[in-house]
């Protein structure tokens, strides 16, 4: 007994210790915040050498060139859910044209029950229409979600067998009919509290309960395996608003009979209607998940610009405030900072883009009902398309060579000789390239 006691009290006291020493190896929020910047030089920067040629491919001196970003490499982006339904013909275009404006990604509409309100009519069509404007614009996209028991078709038959089939062919048709269009896609949406009681209980009762018989890992299992068949080059993302180890499990099993992972990322969802995270939990986030070894997305992230509150007031009113977007500004731009400078996490996507339309009616937008800009975004425009954007314009050197250090991403060179009209390349900066862009000033 004696022997078993000291047992114990060792195993205690290393755990204590283990805890101890990982609490201290914790940084504060202060040394996150301190750090931000050096983070953001190392991992979302390159550097490249311009070279600019003559007809003859004889290095140039003392050419004009200018270079511009284009596009970035990370994803900043919002859900697009009001995309024709902004409220007529002035705020739709506002809408579009803010959106263009600062975002590179967007995340479209596949909710089962609205995408397809009756039984083998889907709505295609809206869909190829908001892609083809994204694609216009530069803009990525990403589907959302293809099975997730929030509400049931209210077509769905009772078979529960019946029910998986649609399922897998719902998967199935819309994964193979956007390939080379929508190639990322949310697969399973919270699939670690699936079972919670408001989903088999009140909001899907039947897909909640063929869930619960197949099972969950099962369930979630079949949809990656179908969607992956259906497109092999898609980009597949598990997606979760839990961010504790019930989610580190589900990730853990999302495993194929070889053992292979059969998810591309970890989607991370950070709804904050009651108030931000500290930044230190953003970054212990981001570690826990980090450990994967796969990119890690925040697919739904909201600071409200009113009244902090998980769900509307009583009396219906929940309205934005000055007050109330200065701090969503201030806020925003303490998350986006710690977020950007993880090496971990490529794309950010807020949730939703204007306060028309939000989630639970929620003034969580970057716009106003309006499609007015609130100082959130030109907070955020101010730091992605500003502090994190890359232009310059200098001479290439006696060898001909400019040298350049950027945010990762598309960029524009254009070489300016006297007497001769500009000429423009287009190139790509990117981490492990060798970023050598060559410009002929014929």
């Amino acid at each position: 007994m004696t022997r078993l006691i000291t047992l114990l009290m060792v195993v205690c006291l290393v755990a204590c210790l283990a805890a101890l020493s990982a609490q201290a190896a914790a940084p504060s929020d202060e040394e996150i915040t301190a750090q931000a910047d050096a983070r953001i030089e190392k991992h979302r920067k390159a550097d490249a050498t311009v070279v600019v040629l003559d007809a003859q491919g004889k290095p140039v001196p003392d050419a004009q060139v200018r270079v511009e970003q284009t596009r970035h490499a990370f994803l900043f982006g919002c859900n697009i859910f009001m995309f024709e339904r902004a409220g007529g013909e002035e705020l739709e275009a506002a809408y579009r044209g803010r959106f263009a404006e600062l975002l590179n990604f967007a995340t479209l509409p596949f909710y089962w029950p609205w995408y397809e309100p009756r039984q083998g009519e889907p709505d295609h069509a809206r869909t190829e229409r908001i892609a083809q404007w994204c694609k216009e614009h530069g803009i990525a996209v990403k589907g959302h979600p293809l099975a997730w028991n929030t509400a049931d078709p209210n077509w769905l038959p009772d078979d529960l067998d019946e029910i998986r089939r649609l399922q897998m062919a719902r998967i199935d048709d819309c994964v193979a009919r956007f390939a080379g269009v929508v190639d990322r896609w949310d697969v399973v949406n919270e699939a670690t509290h699936f079972d919670r009681d408001e989903m088999a209980r009140d909001r899907s009762p039947k897909i909640t309960a063929m869930w619960k018989k197949v099972g969950q890992m099962e369930f979630a299992r079949e949809c990656f395996a179908h969607a992956r068949k259906a497109n092999p080059a898609a980009t597949l993302l598990i997606n979760d608003y839990r961010t504790d180890p019930a989610y580190e499990k589900v990730v853990e099993q999302l495993v194929d009979p070889e053992g292979r992972r059969m998810y591309d990322v970890i989607g991370i969802q950070s709804h904050m209607h009651a108030g931000p995270w500290p930044t230190g939990q953003i970054w212990e986030v981001c570690e826990r998940f980090a450990r994967f070894g796969v990119p890690l997305h925040f697919t739904e992230m909201t600071i409200l610009s009113g009244k902090r509150q998980w769900d509307p007031p009583a009396d219906g009113a929940w309205p934005s405030t000055p007050e109330g977007e200065a701090y969503q500004a201030r806020e925003t731009a303490r998350f986006y900072t710690i977020l950007f400078s993880h090496p971990s996490v490529e794309a950010i996507t807020w949730w939703d883009f204007s306060d028309r339309g939000a989630w639970k009616d929620a003034p969580a937008g970057f716009l106003r009902a309006d499609m007015s800009p609130k100082p959130v975004y030109d907070e955020l425009k101010r730091l992605i398309k500003g502090t994190w954007w890359t232009t310059m314009s200098t001479k290439t050197g006696a060898d001909g060579t400019v040298g350049v250090r950027g945010f990762l991403g598309d960029y524009r060179v254009t070489v300016a000789l006297p007497g001769k009209a500009e000429v423009s390349k287009a190139f790509t900066l990117t981490k492990t390239g060798v970023n050598r862009w060559e410009v002929r000033a014929d």
